[in-house]
C-alpha cells in the first residue's frame, strides 16, 4: 500500500502552528491570502479543497473542531432524497445523485459504501406500481447522471421476501416491500479527511479558532481577526474574499459585517438513536414514513442508527440536545413495524444536530427546500447557506465562484470532481491484498479491514504506530471496534485537540459504547498527551471535562421538553483551555 508523503496531509500540533504563524503573516505587505474561508463543516472544508485545487492561497479557521456542528451529526447517509422526488424536486434529485455516484465510485470508495433500504409497503395493488414507478424513477437519474451509479438497482419483493430480509418486522406489517440502494458515511470522519486532503495541497487549516470580528476597509470586507480558543491570543487574517460557511450560525457572522440583504437560516432539529445490532434481525435497513416526515433505520457496522425527528430548534446551536420527547417518539415509531418493541434499555446512543434551512414563509421545517443559496452582501465577503450534506461539493464550487468572479486575475474552474482524497487511490489494490497486510503487520485481518475502511490507502500510517509500540494494537477500553493507535493517529494526523474530539468524532465511540465512552477517556487522555505535550493536569482536565459532558447529555435525554433538556445540556462546560 503507498501512503501519502510524510509531510502531506498531515495535521499534526507542529502543522497546527505552521499553519498559524502563516495566517499570522498575512497582515504583512503582499502575503494576504486569496481566499478565508469560516467554518470547518463540510462544506466550509470543501470549499478549501475546491479553492486550494484551483491554485490559490487558502486558509481556513474553525471556532471548535472540524465537523463539530451540524456535519457530524446527520444521519451518515449519502442519498439523492426520495421524498424530495416526491415534492418534485427533480433537479435537487438529480444533482444529489450525481455526487452520490462521485462519492461511492472516485471521491472517497474508502469511506463511503453502498447501504441497502427497503421501502415497505403497505397497501395491496395501489400503491406497488406507484412507489415502484418513484424507485425505478430514482435509479434512472442516477444512470443519466454520467458518472457510476456506485450502487445496484431496486428490486420488487414479496411479503415473503420481505420477511426473508427482515425476519424481525411483524407479519402484517407490510404486503410486501421494494428494495433499494443509497450511500453511506462516516459524516465527521469524512470531514477530517476532507481537510486533510485541502491541507495536502496547500491549504493553512486551524481548528479551535474563532473568527470575533471582520476587518473592514470602507464597505469591503478585507479579512477577519480571530481568536485562538486554547490560550486566547488574537490575530488578523487578511485576505482578498472571505467565505462565510459557518451553517446554522449563519445569521450571527452575517451580522458582524452587516443587516442587509442577509440570507436567513432557520435551525432544525434532528435526533437519532443508536441500538445494537442484535436488538433485531434484518440484512437491510427501513424507510418508514411518519406523519411529519420520513424515519430511517440505518444499518451501522455492529449497530443500527434509527432517526430522524424535525422540528423547529431556537436555543443554544453548539450542542442541541435530545429531550426524553425526542427519544419516545422515534421509538414510537419504529416499534410499529417490530415484533419485539425496542426500549429505552435497548439504546446505546443518543445524538442530536441541526439542519440549516433557508428560511421560508412555511411555518413547517420539515417543507423547507434544502436548495442552497450563495450570496455577496458586501464587497469580500461571500454567504453560502441550506443545501444537504451529499451535495457539499457543489455548494463548494459555487461558494468559490461567486468568490472568484471578481477577482483580477482569471482563475481556473473547480476540478474537486477529479480529486479523491487521501487514503481513496490505491484503496481497493490495499483491501485486495489485506491478507498480506495483516500477516506482514501481525494484526488480525479483521482489524485491518476495519482500518482500511476508516484510512483506506493510509493504514501503513497507523500500523507504522503499532510497529513502534506494539500495545497500541490492543483496543479501547470499552469500545473493541478501535485501537489505542487510532486515538494516538487521531492527535498525530488528523487535527484532534481533546479527549472529545476523538471519542465524538474521529471515532464514534461515544454513541456506539454502552458508557458513552467514560472507560476509554483516560486512557485516550494519556496517548493523546504523549502527543500533544500535556501536563498531568490537562490530562485530568480533559478527562473530567469528557465525564461532565457524557453526564450533561445523559440528564438531558431524560428531559420533558426542549428548555429543559438543553438547560440541562449546558451544565457542562464547552471546552478546556489547554496548560
Amino acid at each position: 500500500m503507498k501512503s501519502v508523503p510524510a509531510n502531506g496531509g498531515v495535521l499534526g500540533p507542529e502543522a497546527r502552528e505552521a499553519s498559524i504563524q502563516r495566517l499570522r503573516a498575512t497582515t504583512e505587505p503582499g502575503q494576504e491570502l486569496d481566499i478565508l474561508i469560516v467554518g470547518g463543516g463540510i462544506v466550509g472544508t470543501g470549499a478549501a479543497l475546491d479553492a486550494v485545487t484551483r491554485g490559490l492561497s487558502v486558509g481556513i479557521v474553525e471556532a471548535s473542531d472540524w465537523a463539530a456542528g451540524t456535519s457530524s451529526r446527520s444521519s451518515k447517509l449519502i442519498h439523492g432524497g426520495l421524498r424530495y422526488l416526491e415534492m418534485l424536486d427533480f433537479a435537487l434529485v438529480k444533482e444529489a445523485l450525481q455526487e452520490r455516484g462521485l462519492l461511492l465510485s472516485e471521491i472517497a470508495p474508502h469511506l463511503a459504501r453502498p447501504v441497502p433500504f427497503l421501502y415497505p409497503l403497505t397497501k395491496p395493488f395501489i400503491e406497488r406500481p406507484y412507489v415502484g414507478a418513484g424507485i425505478a424513477l430514482y435509479d434512472a437519474m442516477s444512470v443519466s447522471a454520467g458518472h457510476s451509479r456506485g450502487v445496484p438497482f431496486h428490486k420488487h419483493l414479496s411479503r415473503r421476501g420481505t420477511l426473508r430480509a427482515a425476519p424481525s418486522l411483524k407479519n402484517d406489517a407490510f404486503v410486501g416491500s421494494i428494495r433499494y440502494y443509497d450511500g453511506q458515511v462516516d459524516d465527521a470522519k469524512y470531514c477530517a479527511n476532507l481537510v486533510r486532503t485541502a491541507a495536502y495541497y496547500g491549504a493553512h487549516a486551524v481548528n479551535q479558532m474563532k473568527v470575533v470580528d471582520f476587518l473592514r476597509e470602507g464597505e469591503r470586507v478585507v479579512g477577519a481577526k480571530v481568536e485562538n480558543r486554547e490560550d486566547g491570543t488574537q490575530f488578523s487574517i487578511r485576505a482578498k474574499q472571505v467565505i462565510n460557511a459557518t451553517g446554522v450560525w449563519t445569521d450571527e457572522t452575517q451580522a458582524m459585517v452587516t443587516d442587509r440583504g442577509q440570507l436567513k437560516v432557520r435551525a432544525s432539529k434532528g435526533i437519532h438513536l443508536v441500538v445494537p445490532r442484535d436488538r433485531f434481525q434484518s440484512t437491510v435497513g427501513l424507510i418508514l414514513r411518519t406523519e411529519k416526515s420520513v424515519l430511517f433505520v440505518i444499518p451501522w457496522g455492529r449497530h443500527w442508527i434509527i432517526g430522524t425527528t424535525d422540528t423547529d430548534w431556537h436555543l443554544d446551536k453548539a450542542h442541541p440536545a435530545a429531550s426524553s420527547k425526542d427519544i419516545d417518539y422515534v421509538l414510537e415509531h419504529v416499534n410499529q413495524v417490530l415484533k419485539r418493541p425496542l426500549t429505552r434499555e435497548d439504546v446505546e446512543g443518543v445524538y442530536a444536530g441541526l439542519r440549516p434551512l433557508l428560511a421560508g414563509e412555511n411555518d413547517s421545517t420539515a417543507k423547507l427546500s434544502r436548495e442552497h443559496v450563495v450570496a455577496h452582501p458586501v464587497p469580500g465577503l461571500v454567504v453560502v447557506a441550506g443545501g444537504k450534506w451529499t451535495t457539499y461539493r457543489v455548494m463548494a464550487k459555487d461558494a468559490v465562484d461567486e468568490a472568484t468572479r471578481t477577482m483580477d486575475e482569471r482563475v481556473p474552474p473547480s476540478c474537486t470532481e477529479t480529486i479523491p482524497l487521501l487514503g481513496a487511490s490505491g484503496f481497493r489494490a490495499a483491501w485486495n491484498r489485506r491478507n498480506r497486510t495483516a500477516e506482514e503487520s501481525g494484526v488480525h485481518v479483521a482489524r485491518i479491514e476495519h482500518l482500511l475502511n476508516r484510512y483506506g490507502s493510509m493504514t501503513p500510517e497507523v500500523l507504522a504506530l503499532i510497529e513502534q509500540n506494539p500495545e497500541l494494537a490492543e483496543p479501547l477500553p470499552g469500545a473493541d471496534d478501535y485501537l489505542q493507535a487510532e486515538a494516538v493517529y487521531a492527535a498525530s494526523h488528523e487535527g484532534a485537540r481533546h479527549v472529545q474530539d476523538v471519542l465524538t468524532r474521529r471515532t464514534r465511540i461515544s454513541i456506539e459504547a454502552w458508557d458513552r465512552g467514560v472507560s476509554a477517556a483516560p486512557v485516550v487522555a494519556k496517548l493523546m498527551g504523549d502527543v500533544l505535550g500535556w501536563s498531568d493536569m490537562q490530562r485530568e482536565n480533559e478527562v473530567r471535562h469528557y465525564l461532565a459532558r457524557v453526564e450533561a447529555e445523559r440528564l438531558s435525554q431524560q428531559q420533558p421538553d426542549d428548555e429543559s433538556a438543553d438547560a440541562a445540556r449546558l451544565g457542562a462546560e464547552d471546552i478546556v483551555p489547554l496548560r
